[in-house]
Order: structure tokens, then C-alpha cells, then sequence
């Protein structure tokens, strides 16, 4: 079996799905301290991935770039590693929006993050 890989397609890059996600009522959320999650399924773009995610680290919880930047690889790690937890559970014609967002102003250490991301995943395939 390969490797898992996190591709550019499986990220949200485009300000519609954001808006999408966040402005729209049918957007659903879920906690596991210090991590909070905004999922919501959508109609599906043509040529995209069936998930895509954002990770936000808020400028108010760490001050430095360098700090924001390795919680945000923590979660990216994490997500890449465990995301065959939601394959098979999005239909083809699905998209899944996918927003982790960082709530705690501390580090956390790597198998701290990667045990509240698989948490997260498996709630949403469970209600999925």
C-alpha cells in the first residue's frame, strides 16, 4: 500500500467553500479540546477531491509565525496519516468541507494532536 499523501486538491483554497462553511446554517461542529471542527457536506465540484480541509491557528492564540506554523504541521501530519478513517463514507456526487481550528494558546505534543484529530474523524464517520 503507498503512502498516504496530503495533495493541493485536498485542500480549500477557494473563498466560496469557505464561505460556504461558515455563513451557511447547515454547517455542523465538533470539539476535542484544544481542536475544534466545522464540517458540512456539499454538492461536489468537478475534478476536486471528496474532502478537503482548512486548519486555522488564530494570530491570537500564537503570537509568532513560527509557533502557528508548527501546530498547523501537527494537524496536517495528523490528518494525512489517519484520513482513509472517511473513505467510503462521502457518495460520489459529495463534498466534504472539513475546518480544523485551534482553540488553546499552548502546544500540544504530536500523539496529543494526532489522538484529538482521529477522535474528530471517527465522530464525523459515525454520523456520516
Amino acid at each position: 500500500m503507498a503512502a498516504p499523501t496530503f495533495r493541493k486538491e485536498e485542500r480549500i483554497v477557494s473563498n466560496r467553500l469557505i464561505e460556504t462553511l461558515f455563513e451557511k446554517g447547515d454547517s455542523h461542529a465538533l470539539a476535542a479540546y484544544p481542536l475544534r471542527m466545522v464540517y458540512q457536506q456539499t454538492t461536489c465540484c468537478q475534478g476536486c477531491a471528496p474532502v478537503q480541509i482548512l486548519i486555522s491557528v488564530p494570530k491570537k492564540r500564537f503570537k509568532h509565525a513560527v509557533d502557528r506554523n508548527r501546530v498547523k504541521r501537527q494537524i496536517r501530519e495528523a490528518y494525512r496519516q489517519h484520513k482513509q478513517i472517511l473513505d467510503g463514507i462521502i457518495s460520489e456526487d459529495k463534498l466534504l468541507l472539513i475546518a480544523f481550528i485551534w482553540l488553546s494558546d499552548r502546544h500540544c505534543p504530536t500523539q496529543e494532536v494526532e489522538r484529538r484529530v482521529v477522535s474528530l474523524l471517527q465522530r464525523i464517520a459515525k454520523k456520516a
